[in-house]
């Protein structure tokens, strides 16, 4: 309960904080900048989720280094060389 509600105060942030950001910068009017911070909003939480759980998760159970790992056809056995 406690985190789904600081999930929901950290995405009621970002919204305020692009609306400032965006009203301020852009100088548009109140509505292209509500439009814009609620669409921003979204977009910014994938991006972020998306780089950062990319790195950590495992869902495989293989690390990263293991995905580019390179098994050459001539080695028939799973042993390093």
């Amino acid at each position: 309960m406690h985190n789904r509600l600081k999930n929901y105060a950290l995405v009621i942030c970002l919204f305020v904080f692009l609306f400032v950001i965006l009203g301020g910068g852009l100088h548009l009017a109140p509505g292209g900048v509500f439009l814009a911070a609620v669409t921003g909003t979204p977009l910014v939480i994938f991006t972020f989720q998306s780089r950062f759980s990319a790195g950590s998760s495992h869902g495989n159970g293989r690390s990263i280094t293991a995905k580019k790992e390179v098994h050459y056809a001539s080695n028939t056995t799973n042993n390093p060389d």
